[in-house]
């Protein structure tokens, strides 16, 4: 079976990297430009700082800030009017995940408008034409949306997250520019992060997994493991790691799938509103003592990575140093320890094992996982 890789044309890595983006604009002849955002990067002079570039460069553009954490299929709906309305043929996407999730769903649906519906668009669908051209800007050190195939919409009206996988919605152009990343809160720097762990380590141990994003998720682990903690402190090193880090894990990841964390996660996220990096982030060290017996030597390359010395360590003791290691990180950034600090309702724990065991992350989980499993993986970690 032939494994497949794809990403980014252009990626750009730095301070002040975001000057680039009148460039690519003007070299790829677009004529008029909708800016993807939402609205508190708007009010607190984040998006501006990409607006006032192409103001300078008098390129014509027109903003939609609707967006919202955990974007819903109306936001999607309003985005694409919002895209019609301003006669725009290309997107720059400015924010998390949850900002370019939006604009990939309306680049899609734009360059084909036979999947109007963007449920239509859940798992993996072959549209025919690549989406509107996007750039994308991540604010967040945590879901490299921007480097990505996937993007995640919430059906409001169901309670539920769907997982979209399209390589024709790849962003054209990522820029990753920590100095985008430096208003965002110690909280959302720690929930994104460790989002961006749950990547790197889900990523690493699926089922898809192969030598290539092997190499790219260790990396990651291993750049967010020592980074996370300064990030969180707003120290440029730490930002600027984070950045590259969670990046790394994008381009592993995408190619190769996740695990039930994510299938978890998303059920959550749709119920309670919960942001995913929070979600992921509690459920992490649970999961992993769960997937353990099926991971053979990954744990203990993921503790060295964490920084353990592995050194006369037998299988089940460095398997629970990496399980330790992740719950210690968390926890050092202010991660809570059970879900029900977070909101989660026993009450609901089994319908939210159904929806995780549906998901389509669920299925490159290593160890196999049923509706059962799930709901007693979801009554320990409450």
């Amino acid at each position: 079976m032939a494994n497949r890789m794809i990403l980014n044309e252009t990626s750009y890595f730095g301070a002040n990297a975001i000057a680039e983006i009148p460039n690519e604009i003007k070299k790829r002849g677009f004529k008029k430009t909708l800016v993807v955002t939402d609205p508190d990067l708007v009010k607190f002079g984040v998006t501006q700082k990409v607006t006032k570039l192409l103001e300078e460069a008098s390129q014509p553009y027109e903003i939609f800030s609707d967006v919202k954490a955990n974007p819903s299929v109306v936001v999607v709906k309003n985005g694409i009017a919002a895209f019609n309305a301003a006669q725009a043929d290309s997107i720059v996407a400015i924010g998390g995940g949850s900002a370019m999730d939006t604009a990939k769903a309306i680049g899609i649906i734009i360059a084909n408008p036979e999947y109007s519906d963007v449920v239509s668009l859940e798992g993996a669908v072959d549209t025919a034409n690549p989406c509107v051209p996007i750039i994308a800007v991540p604010t967040t050190a945590g879901t490299a949306a921007e480097v990505t195939i996937n993007y995640v919409i919430t059906d409001e009206d169901k309670k539920r997250k769907f997982v979209c996988v399209d390589p024709h919605d790849i962003p054209v152009v990522a820029v990753v520019d920590s100095e985008m990343m430096s208003s965002m809160p110690k909280g959302l720097t720690a929930s994104t992060g460790m989002d961006a762990l749950t990547h790197a380590i889900e990523g690493y141990t699926t089922l898809a997994a192969w030598e290539l994003t092997d190499m790219m998720h260790i990396k990651a682990v291993e750049i967010i493991s020592r980074s996370l903690r300064a990030a969180v402190n707003n120290e440029p090193k730490g930002r600027e790691d984070m950045a590259l880090g969670q990046y790394i894990a994008g381009m592993g990841f995408s190619n190769v799938g996740l695990g039930v964390v994510h299938g978890m996660a998303h059920p959550l996220g749709a119920f309670y509103d919960t942001p995913h990096g929070i979600a992921n982030a509690v459920l992490l060290p649970y999961v992993m003592a769960y997937n353990a017996p099926y991971t053979g030597t990954k744990f203990k390359d993921i503790a060295e990575a964490m920084g353990v010395n592995t050194e006369g360590m037998n299988q089940d003791e460095y398997r629970a140093a990496a399980v330790e290691a992740v719950r210690t990180l968390s926890k050092d950034v202010g991660i809570p320890e059970r879900l029900h600090e977070i909101g989660v309702k026993e009450e609901d724990l089994p319908a939210l094992a159904q929806s995780a065991f549906d998901d389509v992350c669920t299925g490159g989980n290593p160890r196999p996982c049923t509706v059962e499993s799930i709901l007693e993986l979801y009554k320990t970690a409450f």
